[in-house]
This record gives structure tokens, C-alpha cells and sequence, in this order.
């Protein structure tokens, strides 16, 4: 299921605010300046291109033209709305369907933009009670009653705005954090199975030239002197057997670190987002397909906090004898034509070093498969 956005939420909630206001004009109970279907219809016309201006602003996949649908369609609510509030003077609380269309300009265009919407929306009010009143104090201070109304509601709009995109923003960082801890602990593996094999090499290879050179001695001798060197080996292969298991002990508990659980420490605990991570058991990878992995999953999670607004996340690792395949789809709004940016050309660069390739889909949801040839 597609995630609703917050922005839709609200819409939707304000929307039924909006239509209840309405509805005594819709059904006659207060008089029009215009026949009754044609109010309703300039009415629910402000609705619905307000539904469709966050509708594609937030959920159809983005781009230029989505960007232009969306305000194209906000444009044309804020003037139904206008035209609706002066065509029932009387209607008493509908004014509040400007606040509304004030507020969800927060969502859809800059902040000089929201200024220009509360600027018309001030005049239209002027407009709107000056034919209510002909007393100029009651028409400035209603008037100016509702700019603050209008102000108020775009702080507050801007605020839980801001508000999302710092947990956004602290999500994608956690995940940042996470894949450089998981690098850095199969780093020090790393470095730690480095170290073990120079003990290897350096301790047990004396070890076994010494024994092999008692053994050689003691094939040329006769008796006792020969029972010497074979004590001597005896006692040089007791030594190098406990260096061994002590060796392939150490080895054992800092060995490479499954990778299941390596990209599971990058993606755990993040907000907002259930991820579904699927990892073969005993699956393993060298340092260098390690490394690119971790990246990769930290890459897909980032850009889907920061830009899909999706509730769902899936992950999928597999091997098979072409190689190592990683498949992520989310269930967000995807991306009609899909660019590359930094972070996914760093991804295709790192994989392309492996001898492999990414590749991407936003048709339905954003979809990212990278592949590593088997080695």
C-alpha cells in the first residue's frame, strides 16, 4: 500500500472542515450572489484543485511537470476559493476556506509565494467586508483579524514542515552512522585476521623449520644422540600445536562478520520507514563487496527517508553463479524519469570498480538493482 503523506492528511481533514463550512450555501440555507449549482460548483472546484495541487506535488512521482500540475492546480484554488467567499457574502465562516488554501501554499511554494497568497486573500477579505459593512473599523479589524489568522496558520504549517524534514534529515544521518560503524568494525576484522596470518607465518614457520630440521638430524643419527633430536621435535611440535589452537581461536572470534547482520546494524530502528531486509544465512563476501553493499543499502535507505515518502522499504542480497545481486523497492511516489544524483553515481562508480553495474526504476515505487560478477 502507497503511503499517504502528512500533507494529504491534513488536506483531506481540512477538506471536510472546509466542506462543512460550505455546506449551508451548498443546500440553500444562505443565499448566493449566483445561482446555487454555480457556487457549488466554484466551491468544490476549489477543493479538488487543492486536493490535486498536493496530490501532485507529494504523490505523483516527481519532475517538472508534476512541479507545473501542482501549481498550476493551486493557482486555480486560491482564485475559486476567492471567487466562492465573494459570491456569499453572508456565508459567514467561509472565509476560513482562504486561511486553508494560505496554509497549504506552505507545502507547494516558497515563502515569498505564501506571502502573495496571504496578500490577495487579505484584499479579498477587504473586498468581502466592506460589502458587509459600511463602518471602516469593523472592515479593518475584521480584515486584519483574519491576516493574523492567516499568519499564524502559515507559521505553524512551516513549522511541522521544518519539523519533518529534520527527523528526515536525522534519519538519513542515523543510517550514515550506522553503515560507517559496520565498516569500520569489518575493518578492524580486517585488520585483526591481517595480524593473525603474520603470527601464521612468522611463529609456526619458525616453529616448523626448526622441527623439520631435529627430524632431518635425527634421520643421520644412531641411538641416543638420535633420541635427542626426536625429543627435541617432539617437544617443538607440542609447542606449535597450542600455538595453533590458540591462533585458529583468535581467528574464530574475529572472522568476517556475517553480512546479514552487518547491513541489518545499518537499516535497524529507523523511524517511519519498515524496512524488510532479506539476507541468505552464511552468505560471504570479501571486504571489497562487503564495503559496497554496506554503501549501497545506506544509499537506497537515505534517498528513500529524503525523497520517496514511502512506508515500506524491502532489501533483497542473493548469490547465484553469475554473482552477488542487490535488489531494493520501495512503495513511495517513484520517479518518472529517474536522474542519477550524487550519491547514486557514487554507488554505480563503486560497483563498476567490483565489475558490475546499478541500475534503477521509479515506475512504480523506486526500484535499485546492483550486481557483482562472480570472481
Amino acid at each position: 500500500m502507497r503511503r499517504m503523506v502528512p500533507e494529504l492528511w491534513s488536506g483531506l481533514a481540512m477538506v471536510v472542515v472546509c466542506v462543512g463550512i460550505g455546506a449551508p450555501v451548498m443546500f440553500g440555507a444562505v443565499p448566493a450572489a449566483v445561482p446555487q449549482w454555480v457556487w457549488t460548483a466554484v466551491f468544490l472546484c476549489s477543493l479538488a484543485a487543492a486536493f490535486a495541487a498536493v496530490w501532485s506535488g507529494h504523490v505523483s512521482p516527481p519532475g517538472r511537470r508534476s512541479r507545473v500540475i501542482a501549481l498550476a492546480a493551486y493557482g486555480v484554488a486560491v482564485a475559486a476559493s476567492s471567487a466562492a467567499v465573494l459570491l456569499a457574502p453572508s456565508a459567514g465562516w467561509l472565509p476560513i476556506l482562504l486561511v486553508f488554501h494560505a496554509a497549504l501554499g506552505v507545502y507547494l511554494v516558497p515563502p515569498a509565494g505564501v506571502a502573495g497568497v496571504i496578500a490577495w486573500n487579505t484584499l479579498v477579505l477587504f473586498v468581502l467586508f466592506s460589502m458587509q459593512s459600511a463602518r471602516p473599523g469593523e472592515v479593518v479589524l475584521s480584515t486584519g483579524l483574519y491576516l493574523l489568522i492567516q499568519i499564524a496558520s502559515a507559521f505553524s504549517t512551516g513549522a511541522l514542515v521544518r519539523e519533518q524534514r529534520t527527523r528526515a534529515s536525522l534519519a538519513a544521518a542515523n543510517v550514515e552512522l550506522r553503515a560507517a560503524n559496520a565498516l569500520l568494525a569489518e575493518s578492524a576484522r580486517t585488520a585483526e585476521r591481517l595480524r593473525i596470518s603474520r603470527e601464521l607465518h612468522d611463529l609456526i614457520g619458525h616453529q616448523l623449520t626448526v622441527l623439520t630440521l631435529e627430524l632431518e638430524a635425527a634421520k643421520h643419527r644412531d641411538g641416543r644422540a638420535a633420541r635427542e633430536h626426536v625429543e627435541r621435535a617432539d617437544g617443538v611440535a607440542r609447542g606449535l600445536l597450542a600455538d595453533v589452537r590458540a591462533t585458529v581461536g583468535r581467528l574464530r572470534e574475529s572472522g568476517t562478520g556475517e553480512l546479514a547482520e552487518l547491513l541489518g546494524d545499518v537499516v535497524a530502528g529507523i523511524p517511519g520507514l519498515e524496512i524488510a531486509l532479506d539476507v541468505p544465512t552464511g552468505l560471504t563476501t570479501d571486504d571489497d563487496e562487503t564495503a559496497a553493499l554496506v554503501r549501497a543499502v545506506q544509499e537506497i535507505a537515505t534517498n528513500t527517508l529524503r525523497h520517496a515518502e514511502a512506508t515500506r522499504l524491502e532489501i533483497r542480497v542473493s548469490r547465484d553463479a553469475a554473482g552477488i545481486r542487490l535488489t531494493a523497492l520501495d512503495d513511495g511516489r517513484g520517479a518518472g524519469r529517474p536522474v542519477a544524483g550524487n550519491g547514486l553515481r557514487g554507488l554505480q562508480e563503486r560497483f563498476a570498480a567490483l565489475g558490475g553495474d546499478v541500475s534503477f526504476d521509479g515506475a512504480h515505487g523506486f526500484r535499485v538493482e546492483a550486481r557483482v560478477p562472480a570472481r
